[in-house]
């Protein structure tokens, strides 16, 4: 993949092609006159069945100073689009950016020429044009939209979209409020690409000292941490990198306010409220928590589920979770989400009056990736003083004593084997999850997970010794019962790879632009077991299907994007019900610019996916 946004334009260039494009509409905009607009309350709520919007730029003052962004309707984040199910959708865009841009209606079922990732379903929307998005609501629930074009979607490129149901919601309430979490970054998002490329742990500030190796000594020992050390040193890796991009550049966002604006939702005591959770973040994954308050979930990637309350949760970049709260005490709430690394925190208020505000918590230190993260989970009790850390692969040990049993793989005579395609290796079957291809061996590759494990019901890293409950997806089940088909037709295993001191990501160490095209055929059944080989937390994101995450028991958590733990291994399935050229990538911004990217495409017949043209790779270019 081209590693330079093949649309970057100098400052001054941008500015003047932001008058330049307006005054060409007719608008006679200036500058000065497109300042974006934050308004304190959220973002304008539009709705009906036609709407226009503006792709456009701004300077925005978020920390003081005043710096470049992408808007939509002169807004970060763009407008609340509030559709109804069964309606069909019409959304006319002009682009009025100097460089192309585009919209993905993120988790919704369209024809893919309307899904909005230039180069695969559509050539983008070109500097002073509109283009007519249509496809109609066969849904219902909380989602959002953003740009797939280069870095804008960092930038400011995104908004929330509500789609109310044909029938009455499961869990009535009596006020919602959409509460959209994301990053800025007063740098310019390419040279914070570029500064990965060089130094992939530039942004991490919670590197060990000195103190804290004395620290060890004291509680572990010399010769323990010794080991460890020189266990993390071989690979090459920290125990502490938990973040690619931290609060060192970001500050974190609720409905477009930092913490200092404090977001504030105003209630009545003894109200049912829903919050539509959104994680609209480029790079940052939250854990959100109302101290004082009970949280109920009811839906998640917009679908209902059954509800379950709990107190804290991790949100995975691009997902979405509707919570029940009922504060019953006139008091003020505070809406806590810090980073996974405790660099940083959005934060918001629920109160009865706006006078009143309540205390933010402290953040917690920053939790030590472990065993567990290194894909070792099963074999925490092993002398690993005796391993070959180089690049994890561990191949002088006897593997013919390992427990190979993968219960997310084996499924009696559910699982269908089929034949090895030596032109398609990525569809071809595995043994189990320590088996590797070819070309996961590779400069590209520095780790490979030797016992992921089945973590659906581990809350994750620095969320495993809380006090009260935190929501996974072990908790959750679709509302209704398996929504699909239990028995897949056939499997796909995909490893999510990197190098991350070279900053590299891939599906089975292969980066997108060497990669060649997954295939589905229309209306077959798969079983997608992805195994995180890595030590970053990667949120995998199929646009077009629905991924049914297999949770045991005949249970199926209906998903539009699945968060994989650092060692784990999990299992979905997708009705490839939707022919056409599909985006499948990690929702991480930057991975996915990095080449943690496949092209799905669903096809009447095998064979069938050479006569539709293929992608240019660099045509693609960066984004989520």
């Amino acid at each position: 993949m081209n590693t330079r946004h093949p649309f970057s334009l100098p400052r001054r260039r941008f500015v003047q092609g932001l008058a330049l494009g307006a005054a060409g509409l007719g608008m006679g905009l200036s500058p000065r006159q497109l300042l974006a607009t934050q308004g304190h309350t959220g973002a304008p709520i539009l709705e009906g069945d036609t709407f226009h919007l503006t792709l456009g730029g701004a300077d925005v003052n978020i920390t003081g100073k005043s710096r470049p962004a992408t808007t939509i309707n002169g807004g970060i984040p763009g407008p609340t689009l509030r559709w109804r199910e069964g309606d069909t959708a019409t959304l006319k865009v002009t682009n009025l950016l100097p460089e192309t841009s585009s919209i993905h209606w993120h988790g919704l079922l369209l024809p893919f020429q309307m899904d909005g990732v230039p180069g695969l379903s559509f050539d983008g929307i070109q500097p002073g044009e509109t283009f007519t998005y249509q496809f109609p609501l066969v849904q219902s629930g909380t989602y959002w939209y953003h740009s797939h074009s280069g870095f804008q979607e960092q930038t400011g490129i995104y908004g929330a979209i509500i789609i109310d149901p044909k029938t009455p919601d499961p869990e009535p309430f009596d006020r919602e409020q959409v509460v959209m979490l994301s990053d800025w970054s007063d740098e310019d998002p390419q040279h914070i690409y570029a500064t990965l490329k060089k130094l992939s742990h530039y942004y991490n500030f919670n590197e060990r000292t000195v103190f804290d190796t004395l620290r060890d000594f004291r509680e572990k020992g010399v010769m323990k941490t010794l080991k460890d050390r020189h266990m993390w040193n071989r690979m090459r890796m920290s125990d502490r990198d938990l973040a690619d991009v931290t609060g060192y550049t970001y500050t974190y966002l609720m409905n477009g306010q930092s913490p200092n604006g404090n977001w504030t939702c105003q209630f009545n005591p003894g109200e049912r409220i829903k919050l539509r959770l959104i994680n609209a973040s480029a790079m940052t994954f939250f854990d959100i928590r109302i101290p004082g308050l009970d949280m109920k979930v009811v839906a998640m990637d917009g679908q209902p589920v059954k509800p379950v309350d709990f107190h804290e949760v991790r949100l995975g970049v691009a997902e979405t979770l509707d919570v029940i709260v009922a504060p019953k005490n006139d008091r003020a709430y505070t809406l806590f989400a810090q980073s996974i690394d405790r660099s940083g925190f959005a934060r918001g208020t629920l109160t009865p009056d706006p006078a009143m505000t309540a205390a933010v918590p402290e953040m917690d230190e920053p939790p030590l990736l472990g065993h567990t993260e290194m894909g070792m989970g099963a074999m925490a009790g092993m002398d690993h003083s005796m391993m070959n850390h180089g690049g994890m692969d561990m191949s002088g040990m006897d593997h013919s004593t390992m427990n190979h049993d993968m219960p997310n793989m084996e499924h009696g005579n559910n699982a269908v084997p089929f034949a090895v395609d030596p032109a398609n290796p990525d569809l071809s079957p595995r043994d189990s999850a320590t088996e590797h291809l070819a070309s996961e061996h590779s400069p590209e590759v520095d780790m490979r997970a030797m016992a992921p494990g089945e973590m659906l019901a581990d809350p994750g890293i620095g969320l495993r010794d809380r006090k009260w409950k935190v929501l996974t997806y072990a908790d959750m089940e679709t509302l209704g019962g398996p929504p699909d088909s239990l028995h897949p037709d056939r499997e796909i295993v995909l490893h999510l790879t990197g190098n991350m001191s070279r900053y590299m990501w891939s599906f089975n160490g292969t980066p997108f632009a060497d990669a060649t095209p997954l295939e589905l055929y229309h209306h077959e059944r798969v079983r997608i077991t992805l195994v995180n080989d890595t030590m970053m937390t990667h949120p995998i994101h199929l646009h077009g299907l629905w991924s049914d995450l297999e949770l045991g028991n005949g249970k199926l958590l209906r998903k539009h994007t699945i968060t994989v733990k650092p060692g784990e291994k999990l299992s979905y399935l997708v009705r490839a019900d939707a022919l056409g050229r599909w985006a499948y990538h990690c929702h991480l911004l930057y991975h996915m610019a990095a080449g943690m990217f496949r092209e799905v495409r669903v096809v009447k017949n095998k064979g069938d996916m050479d006569a539709m043209p293929m992608m240019n790779h660099h045509q693609h270019g960066e984004g989520a």
